[in-house]
Formats: structure tokens, sequence, C-alpha cells
């Protein structure tokens, strides 16, 4: 097998000449250096921001029309699809179905290498065929590199149901780039460890996946002005922030509002329908079930 040359690698396996003697460094030049390579990250992510607006349109459009958003990927990137997915329903109280993240070598992979996974471009159909995906549904293929047969594998079968497909890598002209629909593609450049993806690229990925879910959620209805008006409040922590929320939406005292989160079961979407609608906990729950759990939409249904 001919070996690759520097050129035909892709950018984020390439040796990155700033960090050549790393290893001979004193750890305050380690991590000032790190520092200053991470710096790049956030300019090569704006760069992208046309391409993650036209995304996160169309990611809405699909989600409004009762469609699902799925996250899939190996390693690294992987890991990074079911982190976001998984912070979804506690953040803006959407069900678990609504954003899934799947990795190649399944949950085993979120905390152990399961390497040789990557490799396998049909096991990727399989597991969103498990998963119940449909054309109705978006998907995500998340790779760093831009050339993971699993990932790759994905997004071919995904675009072959008719579904969206995006792609999110850090190497442009890439094989995923030419196999998804739409591409974002922010270029950092190489690694300060030579194809450890989970430094820079993995900084970046993590940043365009936030403003996927978090622009799309928004834009469906999951916050109230920039408040988590549909926050799972199942801690004491998370109970204060979803008083304070009420507080804020309603004009409720502190008793006040701990009492209106109380009658609506300790449910801070329950609390805001009932005190804005001024509907019952049960008129208020049904009318969250019918919006899908937008807080607005279940208002309006009931002030009509």
């Amino acid at each position: 097998m001919k070996s690759e040359t520097r050129d035909s690698l892709p950018i984020t396996e390439q040796e990155n000449p700033r960090t050549s003697n790393l290893s001979s460094l004193s750890v305050a030049e380690i991590v000032l250096l790190m520092n200053e390579e991470d710096a790049m990250v956030a300019a090569a992510v704006f760069k992208v921001l046309p391409q993650v607006e036209t995304a996160v349109s169309a990611v809405v459009t699909k989600l409004h029309g009762g469609g699902r958003l799925f996250y899939i990927g190996t390693g690294t990137s992987g890991r990074l699809g079911v982190l976001d997915a998984s912070e979804c329903p506690p953040t803006f109280g959407v069900s678990p179905d609504l954003v899934q993240g799947v990795i190649a070598g399944g949950y085993e992979a979120c905390y152990r290498a399961v390497e040789a996974s990557e490799d396998d471009s049909e096991a990727a159909a399989r597991d969103l065929a498990t998963r119940g995906f449909v054309k109705d549904d978006v998907l995500v293929g998340i790779a760093a590199s831009g050339r993971t047969p699993y990932t790759i594998g994905a997004v071919k079968y995904a675009r072959s149901l008719g579904a969206l497909t995006i792609a999110v890598t850090c190497a442009p002209d890439s094989p995923i780039t030419r196999v998804a629909e739409l591409s974002i593609v922010p270029v950092v450049g190489p690694e300060v460890v030579t194809g450890s993806t989970r430094l820079k690229a993995g900084t970046a990925q993590k940043m365009v996946l936030n403003m996927l879910s978090t622009a799309t959620l928004v834009k469906l209805g999951y916050v109230s002005g920039n408040r988590m008006s549909n926050l799972q409040a199942r801690n004491s922590k998370l109970r204060d922030r979803a008083v304070r929320i009420l507080m804020a939406e309603t004009d409720l005292d502190e008793d006040a509002a701990a009492a209106a989160l109380d009658a609506g079961n300790g449910d801070i979407r329950i609390a805001l329908v009932m005190t804005k609608a001024g509907a019952s906990a049960e008129a208020a729950k049904k009318a969250l079930a019918e919006s899908k759990g937008v807080v607005p939409q279940a208002i309006n249904q009931l002030s009509k």
C-alpha cells in the first residue's frame, strides 16, 4: 500500500510546524501554545456562519414537519454528537427522540475506544435503520478528517432515503463533503498533537453542534427570550432557576412562583401555561401535548 505524502493527508492529519518541539517544552510553554492554537478556532467557525445558518434553517423546516435530528460519527466526533444530543432534553425539555446521537461501536464507544468500527461503512445504515431513521429526518455526519467510512456510509444511506444530510468536518473538499447535501467546514489547521482531532477540530465541531441544536430549538419555540422556559427542574439548582424564570416571565413574586411550579407538578412548562393563560393544570398539559411542548403555542391555543 502506497503511503500518503504530507500534501495528500487531510489537513487534520498533517504535522503542525509550530508544535514540532512540543515534547521538549515546559508546562507553561505547552499550555500557552495550546491556547494560541485554540484562539484560531473561533475565527475558523466565524467564517462558516453562513453555512451554519443555511443548515439551521433547513433543520427547522424538517423538524417543523415532524422530523428528527440525528448526529452520527466515530471516536471523538461521535462522542461530541452523543454529548450534544444528550444535553437537549434537560436544556429544552424536548423528548430524547427529537435529537439523537449515534456513535460507531455503540454506547461502549463513548468511554472506550472501539476504533475498528470506524471502517465499517455498512454498519451505519444498520444503526440508523434500528433507530427508525426515515426521509423526514435530518442526518448530521461528523468527521474531522472527512473520510471516515462509517460516517460516509451513514450519509450515503440517509441521502438514498431522501433525507436532508449535513456534513460537519474540518477538512475541505473531503469525501464526506462530496456526498452530503450541505457542508459546514471550519478549517482549523493541523493539531497541536499530530492527528489528535479531539483538540482544535473537536472544539470547532462542538461549537458548530452547539449552534445547530440551540438555534434550531430556539426557532422551534423552546426558549423564551433567552430563558430556558422548558428546562426540566430535577434538582434544587434547577428548581431555583425555574422559579426565577417564572418570576421573570409572569411578574409573580418568589412565593407565588414557587407555588405555581408546585401546582404544575414541578414542570415549568405547565406552570407557565397555567399562569399566563389562566388555565388548569390538566388544560395546560393537554395544550402542551398538542403543541409538542412549545409553551407560546400552548398559551395562544388556550387564550383564543
